[in-house]
């Protein structure tokens, strides 16, 4: 007979790809874990992984089992979710990626929970759009909160949050001729750091820049906006922003912020979530903790 564990054990090392990542996701030694795989191909009488030197893949059984696993695993999640909802509390934790450029509303995000269901544990993970799909399928993430043109629809909920436009966080001294806003045009002579070339919010920066002819001078990059803003701070670069992440931080000294325009383009951002039936607790109260934020 299978087990809810089991289960959980193989869904693991499908997600994680690696026997000591899954292991530790699960909480047990890499032998012990090992051994639990190896326990249930013999009652099974089938081989689940394909091994080497190292994880190879699962067999075609082991894809099968585990397709069927993270079905059951979700209900058994959502049973334990309505259980504690008749208590009167949502528990557990919620698993939310996010885009780079969504952090600051996904921190209102959490204290809206935190307020609503303190014992309720959100845990934020920053990472790219293409991610985010990937984790959703594979039941590593609850939600994301990303790029509406960047998720499939396929067994996925999208509610559109807002859309994301962009402004220009430079030293005070590298725009002290400009009023209130500057054209893209007008940034190919200054010294920029953007995000890494294979985040969504790169791409849709190099664009733009692309679309009107402009070559930028980047002077560095990164997987997120903290060392530019610190370095737009210091007088070494400008950089590029979401208009929302400026908004929840405020002014920063020694720097000014100016719209882009130029065009002024806007890219929604939305709430995906893997359609199941029924839905998760965590991603109800997730659902209305959005809803008193718009």
């Amino acid at each position: 007979m299978i087990e809810l564990r089991d289960l959980s054990i193989l869904s693991s090392l499908a997600r994680h790809r690696h026997f000591a990542r899954a292991a530790q996701d699960c909480n047990m030694s890499q032998p012990a874990f090992s051994m639990r795989i190896r326990n249930l191909e013999e009652r099974l009488g089938l081989s689940l992984v394909r091994r080497g030197n190292r994880f190879q893949g699962l067999t075609e059984e082991g894809e099968m089992i585990v397709r069927r696993a993270r079905r059951l695993l979700d209900e058994s999640r959502a049973l334990e979710q309505e259980i504690s909802a008749f208590k009167g509390q949502v528990t557990g934790i919620l698993q939310i990626g996010v885009v780079p450029t969504a952090t600051a509303f996904a921190a209102k995000v959490v204290n809206a929970l935190h307020q609503a269901h303190p014992r309720l544990v959100t845990r934020l993970e920053v990472t790219n759009a293409q991610a985010i799909q990937q984790q959703l399928y594979d039941g590593s993430l609850d939600a994301g909160i990303t790029y509406a043109d960047s998720i499939g629809r396929e067994m996925v909920d999208v509610v559109p949050l807002y859309d994301e436009s962009y402004v220009l966080m430079a030293p005070l001294a590298m725009v002290r001729d400009f009023e209130d806003t500057i054209s893209w045009a007008e940034l190919e002579p200054l010294p920029l750091s953007l995000l890494e070339p294979q985040m969504h919010n790169r791409r849709i920066l190099d664009r733009l820049l692309d679309e009107q002819g402009v070559r930028p001078n980047v002077m560095s990059e990164s997987s997120g906006f903290m060392s530019a803003m610190i370095m737009a701070r210091e007088g070494s670069v400008a950089t590029i922003l979401p208009k929302a992440l400026v908004d929840a931080l405020g002014p920063i000294e020694g720097t000014r912020v100016l719209r882009l325009v130029e065009p002024e383009p806007a890219r929604p951002i939305c709430l995906a979530t893997l359609h199941r039936t029924p839905e998760l607790s965590t991603v109800k109260v997730l659902r209305a903790a959005i809803d008193t934020l718009m």
